[in-house]
């Protein structure tokens, strides 16, 4: 079983309905996650790319650093000016105690990028994964709350956590009143160490400094899907009724207003039936982009070459036998019908698999170019790519 196989497994069972959205949990010793981020590939990813605040960026104490202290400005041939790092005087800020942040490392490296696709699939919501590197106990963010859940694993070293717990009931990022900062002590302190994990619900407030040295995690950003969410595509589902349409009754009288809106009412509690949320998050599903990646130098047609790798880049499709025995995908925004055999073929791709054409034409039984010329398809509809990604 590989490492992020293994996360995926302990977020399952009874995590959803016991603690997800509820409380904090703490995994000890439940695998090597080392083999997502090594120094090294930090080092490569800072060295090679121009990475601006607040993308890349160093913070002590809840503030974050000005980028002055730890690069230089750089003006290109084309007057385009850069900021680029200056190694000793960021090694020396990291030494201070500053942390070291990259924003969405899932976006620039391979391995983590497979992480958060396989967090999205299972939690079928957008993940983003930030790096945090330090090397003393100061606090780079002091006492805080994130306004969506998070999945930490601890790569290297160990950090302590302070956990509070809310002070308002599920914060949203823009939110009708901000939460009061918490008094008193902790709910909780505990060490996170190399091969733990821990879960944060939304809204928790709590502060991490590391121990014993220097110290590398990954911070699993998920998207929350809310309320709030589910009540704005309900409305723009409604738009179809009339009287969503209509004019508002703002000069009639108050009894046409009250037989208005009572119609209104009818109309949203119906739109509210029993069955809405597996609705509306299998619509999330069908449009979800994901990662969309280009497939060069194939820019016309995918050719029918057995040994081509194929992947699709969003997690969130979905497959299905519908009852006429049809192969049902939907992803890109649309709904494809194929053929039987066909699911053999779309099921590894819909579960995260990157496999050969001809792989996939040995599973479906269907030709080799036949598999080439559905896959154009789904390269056209910006859903799967072919390469290594």
């Amino acid at each position: 079983m590989t490492t992020i196989d293994t996360v995926v497994r302990l977020l399952g069972g009874d995590f959803p309905a016991q603690q997800f959205g509820r409380t904090y949990r703490h995994w000890k010793g439940v695998g090597d996650f080392a083999d997502l981020l090594t120094w090294d590939d930090l080092n490569a990813i800072v060295a090679r790319n121009r990475l601006e605040p607040p993308r890349l960026r160093l913070s002590a104490d809840g503030d974050m650093i000005p980028q002055h202290a730890y690069t230089t400005a750089v003006t290109t041939r084309r007057n385009t000016i850069w900021h680029r790092i200056e190694p000793s005087r960021m090694h020396a800020q990291l030494a201070d105690g500053a942390s070291l942040v990259l924003d969405a490392a899932d976006e620039i490296h391979p391995r983590v990028g497979q992480f958060a696709e396989a967090l999205e699939r299972h939690f079928r919501a957008g993940v983003q994964v930030n790096a945090y590197a330090s090397w003393t106990p100061r606090e780079g963010f002091g006492i805080h709350w994130d306004d969506h859940d998070t999945v930490v694993v601890q790569l290297e070293g160990a950090k302590r956590w302070r956990i509070y717990g809310q002070t308002r009931s599920d914060p949203l990022y823009r939110d009708t009143e901000a939460p009061e900062a918490p008094t008193g002590e902790p709910l909780t302190e505990l060490v996170l160490r190399a091969g733990d994990m821990l879960y944060m619900p939304r809204g928790w407030w709590h502060a991490v400094g590391a121990v014993e040295g220097r110290s590398l995690h990954l911070t699993c950003g998920i998207k929350s899907t809310t309320g709030s969410d589910l009540i704005t595509w309900i409305g723009e589902r409604v738009r179809t009724s009339d009287t969503v349409r209509a004019t508002l009754p703002i000069h009639a009288s108050p009894s046409d207003q009250a037989a208005y809106l009572d119609v209104l009412r009818k109309e949203i509690t119906a739109a509210l039936h029993d069955g809405v949320i597996p609705e509306y998050m299998a619509a999330g599903d069908a449009i979800d982009v994901g990662r969309p990646a280009p497939s060069l130098p194939n820019v016309e047609t995918i050719p029918a070459d057995p040994a081509l790798k194929v992947h699709f880049t969003t997690a969130r499709a979905r497959v299905h036998t519908d009852e006429d025995g049809l192969t049902v995908l939907t992803a890109g925004g649309e709904e494809w019908r194929l053929a039987s055999r066909a699911i053999g073929m779309i099921t590894p791709l819909v579960e995260g698999e990157s496999l050969t054409i001809g792989e996939l034409s040995d599973r479906s039984g269907l030709p080799v170019d036949q598999v080439a010329e559905l896959l154009t398809a789904f390269v056209a509809e910006n859903f799967a790519a072919v390469g290594q990604l």
